[in-house]
């Protein structure tokens, strides 16, 4: 198989920035936005438990 032919895979971030757009800063808004959420709860995470 020559390297030509390869298909390169996208990483989910690129995807995200492709299919929403935003610049650095409003990538960065966000982020400090859902790290306060994330405080404000404990700094807990629930998973879903399944059968």
């Amino acid at each position: 198989m020559s390297s030509g032919s390869r298909s390169r895979a996208v990483s989910p971030p690129q995807d995200m920035r492709r299919e929403h757009g935003g610049s650095r800063a409003e990538i960065e808004e966000g982020m400090a936005r859902k790290s306060e959420e994330f405080a404000a709860a404990g700094n807990r995470v629930y998973l879903p438990i399944t059968d």
